[in-house]
Protein backbone atom coordinates (compact mmCIF):
# COMPACT_ATOMS: atom_id res chain seq x y z
CA UNK A 1 0.00 0.00 0.00
CA UNK A 2 1.41 3.57 -0.70
CA UNK A 3 2.66 5.51 2.34
CA UNK A 4 5.27 8.78 2.38
CA UNK A 5 8.77 7.43 1.54
CA UNK A 6 9.61 10.82 3.35
CA UNK A 7 8.63 10.44 6.45
CA UNK A 8 10.29 6.51 6.41
CA UNK A 9 6.77 4.91 7.41
CA UNK A 10 6.43 1.32 7.60
CA UNK A 11 3.45 0.15 5.42
CA UNK A 12 0.47 -1.69 6.53
CA UNK A 13 0.02 -5.28 5.54
CA UNK A 14 -3.30 -5.75 4.24
CA UNK A 15 -4.71 -8.89 4.81
CA UNK A 16 -4.69 -11.87 2.49
CA UNK A 17 -7.96 -13.24 0.31
CA UNK A 18 -8.14 -16.72 -0.65
CA UNK A 19 -10.88 -19.07 -2.61
CA UNK A 20 -10.99 -22.39 -3.01
CA UNK A 21 -12.94 -24.39 -5.55
CA UNK A 22 -15.97 -26.47 -4.60
CA UNK A 23 -15.36 -30.65 -4.80
CA UNK A 24 -17.29 -32.77 -6.33
CA UNK A 25 -19.76 -35.34 -4.41
CA UNK A 26 -19.06 -38.93 -5.11
CA UNK A 27 -21.60 -41.21 -5.86
CA UNK A 28 -23.17 -44.36 -3.88
CA UNK A 29 -23.14 -47.73 -5.22
CA UNK A 30 -26.71 -50.05 -5.56
CA UNK A 31 -26.59 -54.00 -6.42
CA UNK A 32 -28.92 -55.15 -8.68
CA UNK A 33 -30.82 -58.61 -7.48
CA UNK A 34 -30.83 -61.62 -9.35
CA UNK A 35 -33.27 -64.49 -10.07
CA UNK A 36 -32.59 -68.15 -10.66
CA UNK A 37 -34.86 -69.72 -13.12
CA UNK A 38 -37.78 -72.19 -12.07
CA UNK A 39 -37.20 -75.85 -11.72
CA UNK A 40 -39.31 -77.46 -14.53
CA UNK A 41 -41.07 -81.17 -13.88
CA UNK A 42 -43.01 -83.66 -15.80
CA UNK A 43 -45.18 -86.74 -15.36
CA UNK A 44 -44.48 -89.91 -17.33
CA UNK A 45 -47.94 -91.36 -19.63
CA UNK A 46 -49.84 -93.74 -17.59
CA UNK A 47 -49.32 -97.06 -18.80
CA UNK A 48 -52.37 -99.88 -19.28
CA UNK A 49 -52.28 -103.56 -20.07
CA UNK A 50 -54.77 -104.77 -22.50
CA UNK A 51 -55.07 -108.60 -22.41
CA UNK A 52 -57.97 -110.44 -24.97
CA UNK A 53 -58.97 -113.93 -26.16
CA UNK A 54 -58.35 -114.96 -29.44
CA UNK A 55 -60.78 -117.24 -31.27
CA UNK A 56 -59.81 -120.21 -33.34
CA UNK A 57 -61.70 -118.96 -36.31
CA UNK A 58 -60.85 -115.88 -38.44
CA UNK A 59 -63.69 -113.41 -38.66
CA UNK A 60 -66.19 -114.27 -40.80
CA UNK A 61 -64.79 -117.91 -41.00
CA UNK A 62 -67.75 -119.49 -39.00
CA UNK A 63 -70.14 -120.45 -41.36
CA UNK A 64 -71.02 -122.78 -44.41
CA UNK A 65 -70.78 -121.51 -47.71
CA UNK A 66 -71.97 -123.93 -50.18
CA UNK A 67 -72.33 -126.75 -47.68
CA UNK A 68 -68.57 -126.31 -46.48
CA UNK A 69 -66.53 -125.39 -44.08
CA UNK A 70 -63.61 -122.98 -43.88
CA UNK A 71 -60.80 -124.39 -41.26
CA UNK A 72 -57.70 -122.75 -39.90
CA UNK A 73 -55.38 -125.05 -38.19
CA UNK A 74 -54.58 -124.35 -34.65
CA UNK A 75 -50.75 -123.40 -35.41
CA UNK A 76 -51.96 -120.53 -37.48
CA UNK A 77 -54.79 -119.19 -35.13
CA UNK A 78 -52.04 -119.14 -32.27
CA UNK A 79 -49.98 -117.02 -33.90
CA UNK A 80 -52.76 -114.62 -35.26
CA UNK A 81 -53.24 -114.26 -31.76
CA UNK A 82 -50.21 -113.34 -30.67
CA UNK A 83 -49.52 -110.82 -33.54
CA UNK A 84 -53.02 -108.83 -32.63
CA UNK A 85 -52.34 -108.91 -28.97
CA UNK A 86 -48.98 -106.79 -29.73
CA UNK A 87 -50.51 -104.62 -32.34
CA UNK A 88 -52.79 -103.13 -29.68
CA UNK A 89 -50.06 -102.74 -26.79
CA UNK A 90 -48.50 -100.66 -28.64
CA UNK A 91 -51.24 -98.77 -29.77
CA UNK A 92 -52.39 -98.56 -26.17
CA UNK A 93 -49.57 -97.69 -23.96
CA UNK A 94 -46.61 -99.04 -22.20
CA UNK A 95 -46.69 -102.74 -21.37
CA UNK A 96 -44.01 -102.29 -18.64
CA UNK A 97 -41.11 -103.37 -21.62
CA UNK A 98 -40.67 -99.88 -23.50
CA UNK A 99 -42.45 -96.60 -23.77
CA UNK A 100 -44.53 -95.73 -27.01
CA UNK A 101 -44.49 -92.95 -29.22
CA UNK A 102 -47.15 -90.89 -27.98
CA UNK A 103 -45.09 -90.82 -24.63
CA UNK A 104 -41.77 -90.03 -26.50
CA UNK A 105 -43.87 -86.73 -27.88
CA UNK A 106 -45.38 -85.44 -24.60
CA UNK A 107 -41.48 -85.97 -22.80
CA UNK A 108 -39.70 -84.47 -25.69
CA UNK A 109 -42.29 -81.37 -25.92
CA UNK A 110 -41.56 -80.76 -22.12
CA UNK A 111 -37.67 -80.75 -22.41
CA UNK A 112 -38.49 -78.31 -25.18
CA UNK A 113 -40.38 -75.88 -23.06
CA UNK A 114 -37.96 -75.59 -20.39
CA UNK A 115 -34.94 -75.19 -22.50
CA UNK A 116 -36.37 -71.85 -24.02
CA UNK A 117 -37.18 -70.75 -20.75
CA UNK A 118 -33.38 -71.31 -19.92
CA UNK A 119 -32.28 -69.97 -23.11
CA UNK A 120 -34.75 -66.34 -22.95
CA UNK A 121 -33.77 -66.02 -18.90
CA UNK A 122 -30.13 -65.77 -20.22
CA UNK A 123 -30.92 -63.66 -23.13
CA UNK A 124 -33.16 -60.92 -21.56
CA UNK A 125 -34.33 -61.23 -18.36
CA UNK A 126 -30.44 -61.24 -16.63
CA UNK A 127 -28.83 -58.53 -18.68
CA UNK A 128 -31.72 -56.63 -17.39
CA UNK A 129 -31.35 -57.23 -13.73
CA UNK A 130 -27.68 -56.49 -13.84
CA UNK A 131 -27.94 -53.27 -15.83
CA UNK A 132 -25.52 -54.00 -18.38
CA UNK A 133 -25.88 -53.31 -21.69
CA UNK A 134 -28.18 -55.35 -23.99
CA UNK A 135 -24.91 -56.28 -26.13
CA UNK A 136 -21.88 -55.04 -27.52
CA UNK A 137 -20.52 -53.83 -24.01
CA UNK A 138 -19.58 -54.92 -20.48
CA UNK A 139 -22.05 -55.28 -17.70
CA UNK A 140 -22.41 -52.65 -15.08
CA UNK A 141 -24.32 -52.67 -11.88
CA UNK A 142 -26.89 -49.87 -11.42
CA UNK A 143 -26.02 -47.33 -8.93
CA UNK A 144 -22.19 -46.83 -9.61
CA UNK A 145 -21.09 -43.15 -10.79
CA UNK A 146 -19.46 -43.14 -14.58
CA UNK A 147 -17.83 -40.71 -16.38
CA UNK A 148 -19.52 -39.69 -19.84
CA UNK A 149 -17.97 -37.81 -22.56
CA UNK A 150 -20.59 -36.17 -25.79
CA UNK A 151 -18.84 -35.09 -28.19
CA UNK A 152 -19.68 -31.90 -29.90
CA UNK A 153 -21.80 -32.27 -32.91
CA UNK A 154 -23.03 -35.90 -31.84
CA UNK A 155 -26.00 -36.65 -32.74
CA UNK A 156 -29.54 -37.77 -30.58
CA UNK A 157 -28.33 -41.28 -31.61
CA UNK A 158 -24.75 -41.24 -31.01
CA UNK A 159 -25.75 -40.30 -27.44
CA UNK A 160 -28.08 -43.06 -27.14
CA UNK A 161 -25.52 -45.54 -27.96
CA UNK A 162 -22.85 -43.85 -25.69
CA UNK A 163 -25.18 -43.80 -22.69
CA UNK A 164 -26.32 -47.31 -22.97
CA UNK A 165 -22.26 -48.66 -23.68
CA UNK A 166 -21.53 -46.75 -20.44
CA UNK A 167 -24.56 -48.69 -18.71
CA UNK A 168 -25.86 -45.04 -18.01
CA UNK A 169 -29.32 -46.31 -19.87
CA UNK A 170 -30.39 -49.74 -20.60
CA UNK A 171 -32.33 -49.09 -23.77
CA UNK A 172 -31.55 -46.48 -26.77
CA UNK A 173 -35.25 -46.90 -27.88
CA UNK A 174 -37.18 -45.31 -24.97
CA UNK A 175 -34.42 -43.09 -24.32
CA UNK A 176 -35.12 -41.48 -28.30
CA UNK A 177 -38.62 -42.17 -27.84
CA UNK A 178 -38.46 -39.76 -24.44
CA UNK A 179 -35.86 -36.76 -26.13
CA UNK A 180 -38.92 -36.67 -28.95
CA UNK A 181 -41.74 -37.07 -26.63
CA UNK A 182 -40.07 -34.17 -24.57
CA UNK A 183 -38.97 -32.41 -27.88
CA UNK A 184 -35.20 -31.60 -26.88
CA UNK A 185 -33.11 -32.53 -29.71
CA UNK A 186 -31.52 -29.17 -29.99
CA UNK A 187 -31.13 -28.85 -25.95
CA UNK A 188 -28.44 -31.71 -25.24
CA UNK A 189 -24.93 -30.46 -24.54
CA UNK A 190 -21.73 -31.71 -25.19
CA UNK A 191 -19.04 -31.91 -22.49
CA UNK A 192 -18.34 -34.69 -19.70
CA UNK A 193 -21.07 -35.85 -17.43
CA UNK A 194 -20.95 -37.81 -13.97
CA UNK A 195 -23.70 -39.74 -13.93
CA UNK A 196 -25.01 -43.29 -12.19
CA UNK A 197 -25.56 -46.53 -13.99
CA UNK A 198 -29.53 -47.50 -14.27
CA UNK A 199 -30.59 -44.15 -14.17
CA UNK A 200 -33.89 -43.50 -15.67
CA UNK A 201 -34.08 -41.58 -19.55
CA UNK A 202 -35.92 -38.21 -17.62
CA UNK A 203 -33.07 -37.82 -15.01
CA UNK A 204 -30.09 -38.68 -17.60
CA UNK A 205 -31.91 -36.05 -19.83
CA UNK A 206 -32.61 -33.23 -17.60
CA UNK A 207 -28.91 -33.43 -16.87
CA UNK A 208 -27.65 -33.17 -20.48
CA UNK A 209 -30.30 -29.89 -20.79
CA UNK A 210 -28.45 -28.48 -17.91
CA UNK A 211 -25.15 -28.94 -19.22
CA UNK A 212 -21.73 -30.70 -17.96
CA UNK A 213 -21.18 -31.41 -14.37
CA UNK A 214 -17.87 -33.28 -14.62
CA UNK A 215 -14.81 -31.59 -12.89
CA UNK A 216 -13.02 -34.29 -14.58
CA UNK A 217 -11.50 -32.38 -17.64
CA UNK A 218 -11.90 -28.86 -15.80
CA UNK A 219 -9.46 -26.29 -14.81
CA UNK A 220 -10.46 -23.81 -12.12
CA UNK A 221 -7.63 -21.24 -12.52
CA UNK A 222 -8.40 -18.09 -10.17
CA UNK A 223 -7.70 -14.43 -10.74
CA UNK A 224 -4.51 -13.24 -9.43
CA UNK A 225 -2.65 -16.28 -10.05
CA UNK A 226 0.89 -16.04 -11.29
CA UNK A 227 2.25 -18.22 -14.51
CA UNK A 228 4.17 -20.32 -11.68
CA UNK A 229 0.98 -21.13 -10.14
CA UNK A 230 -1.22 -22.03 -12.70
CA UNK A 231 1.85 -24.08 -13.64
CA UNK A 232 1.06 -25.84 -10.65
CA UNK A 233 -2.26 -26.67 -11.17
CA UNK A 234 -1.68 -27.86 -14.61
CA UNK A 235 0.78 -30.42 -13.27
CA UNK A 236 -1.60 -31.56 -10.70
CA UNK A 237 -4.85 -31.80 -12.72
CA UNK A 238 -3.32 -33.53 -15.98
CA UNK A 239 0.09 -34.52 -14.96
CA UNK A 240 1.90 -32.52 -17.33
CA UNK A 241 5.13 -31.10 -15.75
CA UNK A 242 5.06 -27.57 -14.72
CA UNK A 243 8.95 -27.25 -15.38
CA UNK A 244 7.22 -28.31 -19.31
CA UNK A 245 4.45 -25.59 -18.77
CA UNK A 246 6.55 -22.74 -17.59
CA UNK A 247 9.32 -23.75 -20.21
CA UNK A 248 6.29 -23.60 -22.93
CA UNK A 249 4.93 -20.51 -21.81
CA UNK A 250 6.65 -18.18 -23.96
CA UNK A 251 5.70 -14.86 -25.58
CA UNK A 252 7.55 -15.81 -28.31
CA UNK A 253 6.16 -18.86 -29.18
CA UNK A 254 2.66 -17.82 -29.83
CA UNK A 255 2.94 -14.05 -31.41
CA UNK A 256 2.43 -15.10 -34.43
CA UNK A 257 -1.12 -16.12 -33.81
CA UNK A 258 -1.75 -13.34 -31.03
CA UNK A 259 -0.19 -10.03 -32.51
CA UNK A 260 -1.03 -8.33 -28.64
CA UNK A 261 2.05 -10.40 -27.28
CA UNK A 262 3.80 -8.47 -29.51
CA UNK A 263 4.22 -5.87 -26.48
CA UNK A 264 5.19 -8.55 -23.61
CA UNK A 265 8.36 -7.99 -21.92
CA UNK A 266 11.14 -10.69 -21.14
CA UNK A 267 9.44 -12.94 -23.60
CA UNK A 268 6.63 -13.83 -20.62
CA UNK A 269 2.58 -14.40 -21.41
CA UNK A 270 2.50 -13.24 -17.30
CA UNK A 271 -0.97 -11.49 -17.15
CA UNK A 272 -2.02 -13.16 -21.01
CA UNK A 273 -3.12 -16.13 -19.35
CA UNK A 274 -6.59 -15.10 -18.77
CA UNK A 275 -8.10 -16.84 -15.01
CA UNK A 276 -11.08 -18.65 -15.82
CA UNK A 277 -12.56 -22.51 -15.40
CA UNK A 278 -11.87 -24.17 -18.85
CA UNK A 279 -13.01 -27.47 -20.05
CA UNK A 280 -10.86 -29.96 -21.70
CA UNK A 281 -13.25 -32.92 -22.34
CA UNK A 282 -12.78 -34.92 -25.33
CA UNK A 283 -9.20 -33.21 -26.16
CA UNK A 284 -5.47 -33.96 -25.74
CA UNK A 285 -4.48 -32.03 -23.05
CA UNK A 286 -1.07 -30.36 -23.65
CA UNK A 287 0.61 -27.49 -22.43
CA UNK A 288 0.21 -25.67 -25.71
CA UNK A 289 -3.22 -26.75 -25.76
CA UNK A 290 -3.84 -24.72 -22.06
CA UNK A 291 -2.01 -21.61 -23.10
CA UNK A 292 -3.99 -21.39 -26.50
CA UNK A 293 -6.97 -21.74 -24.53
CA UNK A 294 -6.21 -19.22 -22.22
CA UNK A 295 -4.60 -16.49 -24.66
CA UNK A 296 -7.70 -17.23 -26.78
CA UNK A 297 -10.04 -16.24 -23.58
CA UNK A 298 -7.77 -12.83 -23.05
CA UNK A 299 -8.29 -11.97 -26.67
CA UNK A 300 -12.12 -12.16 -25.96
CA UNK A 301 -12.35 -10.89 -22.99
CA UNK A 302 -10.09 -7.77 -23.94
CA UNK A 303 -12.00 -6.80 -26.96
CA UNK A 304 -14.75 -5.76 -24.58
CA UNK A 305 -12.48 -3.37 -23.12
CA UNK A 306 -11.37 -1.38 -25.92
CA UNK A 307 -7.93 -0.77 -24.27
CA UNK A 308 -7.14 1.34 -27.41
CA UNK A 309 -9.62 3.99 -26.25
CA UNK A 310 -9.24 3.40 -22.88
CA UNK A 311 -5.61 3.97 -23.53
CA UNK A 312 -6.17 7.57 -24.81
CA UNK A 313 -8.43 8.29 -21.84
CA UNK A 314 -6.42 8.02 -19.47
CA UNK A 315 -3.44 9.73 -21.53
CA UNK A 316 -5.62 12.92 -21.19
CA UNK A 317 -6.90 12.59 -17.86
CA UNK A 318 -3.03 12.09 -16.08
CA UNK A 319 -1.02 13.73 -18.49
CA UNK A 320 1.41 10.53 -19.13
CA UNK A 321 1.83 7.91 -21.98
CA UNK A 322 0.50 4.40 -21.81
CA UNK A 323 0.82 1.67 -23.67
CA UNK A 324 -1.94 -1.32 -23.62
CA UNK A 325 0.91 -3.38 -21.85
CA UNK A 326 0.75 -0.76 -18.98
CA UNK A 327 -3.32 -1.04 -18.66
CA UNK A 328 -2.43 -4.84 -17.75
CA UNK A 329 0.37 -4.55 -15.73
CA UNK A 330 -1.73 -1.64 -13.63
CA UNK A 331 -4.87 -4.25 -13.33
CA UNK A 332 -2.28 -7.03 -12.15
CA UNK A 333 -1.55 -4.92 -9.35
CA UNK A 334 -5.12 -3.94 -8.56
CA UNK A 335 -5.67 -7.23 -8.67
CA UNK A 336 -3.27 -8.21 -5.91
CA UNK A 337 -3.58 -5.27 -3.46
CA UNK A 338 -7.86 -5.39 -4.10
CA UNK A 339 -10.01 -7.27 -1.48
CA UNK A 340 -13.61 -6.54 -3.12
CA UNK A 341 -14.49 -5.20 -6.15
CA UNK A 342 -15.39 -1.92 -4.93
CA UNK A 343 -12.08 -1.17 -4.10
CA UNK A 344 -10.77 -1.99 -7.76
CA UNK A 345 -12.05 1.12 -9.62
CA UNK A 346 -10.50 3.01 -6.20
CA UNK A 347 -7.61 1.11 -5.98
CA UNK A 348 -7.01 1.86 -9.78
CA UNK A 349 -7.32 6.21 -9.13
CA UNK A 350 -4.80 6.02 -6.14
CA UNK A 351 -1.99 4.57 -8.19
CA UNK A 352 -2.95 6.51 -11.34
CA UNK A 353 -2.72 9.91 -9.50
CA UNK A 354 0.26 8.71 -7.71
CA UNK A 355 2.17 8.02 -11.53
CA UNK A 356 1.14 11.55 -12.76
CA UNK A 357 2.43 13.38 -9.60
CA UNK A 358 5.84 11.54 -10.19
CA UNK A 359 5.17 9.74 -6.78
CA UNK A 360 6.41 6.05 -6.40
CA UNK A 361 2.98 3.64 -6.38
CA UNK A 362 4.96 1.98 -2.83
CA UNK A 363 2.82 -1.55 -3.23
CA UNK A 364 4.60 -4.56 -0.95
CA UNK A 365 2.81 -6.50 -3.61
CA UNK A 366 4.80 -6.05 -6.44
CA UNK A 367 8.06 -6.89 -4.31
CA UNK A 368 6.30 -10.32 -3.31
CA UNK A 369 5.88 -10.84 -7.20
CA UNK A 370 9.66 -11.64 -7.05
CA UNK A 371 10.39 -12.80 -3.18
CA UNK A 372 7.61 -15.65 -3.07
CA UNK A 373 6.37 -14.45 0.25
CA UNK A 374 4.92 -11.61 1.87
CA UNK A 375 7.19 -8.61 2.08
CA UNK A 376 8.96 -7.60 5.23
CA UNK A 377 10.23 -3.46 5.99
CA UNK A 378 13.55 -4.52 5.43
CA UNK A 379 12.61 -5.95 2.04
CA UNK A 380 11.67 -2.19 0.99
CA UNK A 381 15.45 -1.04 0.36
CA UNK A 382 16.01 -4.18 -1.70
CA UNK A 383 17.78 -3.04 -4.90
CA UNK A 384 14.89 -4.97 -7.13
CA UNK A 385 13.38 -4.04 -10.62
CA UNK A 386 9.75 -5.36 -8.93
CA UNK A 387 10.29 -2.85 -5.93
CA UNK A 388 8.07 0.03 -6.10
CA UNK A 389 9.47 1.55 -3.41
CA UNK A 390 12.60 2.75 -4.88
CA UNK A 391 11.49 2.60 -8.78
CA UNK A 392 9.31 4.97 -9.93
CA UNK A 393 5.98 3.87 -12.27
CA UNK A 394 5.31 0.49 -12.67
CA UNK A 395 6.91 -2.97 -12.77
CA UNK A 396 8.69 -4.53 -15.73
CA UNK A 397 5.79 -7.01 -16.44
CA UNK A 398 2.51 -7.63 -14.88
CA UNK A 399 3.09 -9.44 -11.32
CA UNK A 400 -0.44 -11.92 -11.96
CA UNK A 401 -3.01 -13.00 -14.37
CA UNK A 402 -5.69 -10.62 -13.57
CA UNK A 403 -9.60 -10.88 -13.80
CA UNK A 404 -12.10 -8.74 -16.08
CA UNK A 405 -12.62 -6.85 -13.07
CA UNK A 406 -9.38 -5.49 -12.52
CA UNK A 407 -8.76 -4.92 -16.31
CA UNK A 408 -11.84 -2.86 -16.31
CA UNK A 409 -10.50 -1.04 -13.11
CA UNK A 410 -7.27 -0.50 -14.83
CA UNK A 411 -8.57 0.78 -17.86
CA UNK A 412 -11.23 3.05 -16.41
CA UNK A 413 -10.19 4.31 -12.79
CA UNK A 414 -12.97 6.20 -10.68
CA UNK A 415 -11.76 9.86 -11.18
CA UNK A 416 -10.14 10.47 -7.18
CA UNK A 417 -7.97 12.55 -5.12
CA UNK A 418 -6.82 10.01 -3.66
CA UNK A 419 -3.47 9.31 -3.32
CA UNK A 420 -3.39 6.95 0.14
CA UNK A 421 -5.20 3.54 0.86
CA UNK A 422 -5.76 0.99 4.01
CA UNK A 423 -7.09 -2.00 3.13
CA UNK A 424 -7.70 -4.73 5.95
CA UNK A 425 -10.35 -7.74 6.34
CA UNK A 426 -12.82 -4.86 7.99
CA UNK A 427 -11.69 -1.30 6.69
CA UNK A 428 -11.83 -0.34 3.03
CA UNK A 429 -10.50 3.60 3.64
CA UNK A 430 -8.97 6.20 0.99
CA UNK A 431 -7.48 9.18 1.89
CA UNK A 432 -6.34 12.42 0.07
CA UNK A 433 -2.91 13.52 2.32
CA UNK A 434 -0.76 11.67 4.57
CA UNK A 435 -2.06 13.22 7.54
CA UNK A 436 -5.30 11.61 6.63
CA UNK A 437 -3.35 8.10 6.16
CA UNK A 438 -1.85 8.05 9.47
CA UNK A 439 -5.03 9.23 11.79
CA UNK A 440 -6.87 6.23 10.17
CA UNK A 441 -4.13 3.71 10.72
CA UNK A 442 -3.94 5.17 14.26
CA UNK A 443 -7.68 4.89 14.90
CA UNK A 444 -7.96 1.14 12.91
CA UNK A 445 -4.75 0.23 14.71
CA UNK A 446 -6.20 -3.07 15.90
CA UNK A 447 -8.10 -4.09 12.24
Amino acid sequence: MPTNNQNNEKPHRRAAHFRAPEEGLQGTNAASPRQSPAAATSRPASRSAATRRAGASAPGSTGAIGGTTSHVSARTAAATRRAGAQGRGRRRGGNGRGTGPKGVTVIVAVLAGVAAFVALFFVLVLPRLTKGPDSGGTQVAAGQEVEVTIPDGSTTAGIASILKDAGVISDTSSFLQEVQKQNVEQKLKSGTYSLLTGSSDANVINQLIAGPNSTASTLQVPEGYTVAQIASLVEEKFGISSSDFIAQAKASNYVADYPFLSEAANDSLEGFLFPKTYDFAGQTVTADSVIRAMLTQYQTEIATLDLDTARQALEARYGTSFTNYDVLTMASIIEKEALTDDDRPLISSVFYNRIAASMPLQSDATLAYTLGREVTADDLTQDDPYNTYTNMGLTPTPICNPGLESLTAAANPQDTSYYYFYITSSVHAFSETYEEHQQIIAQNSGA
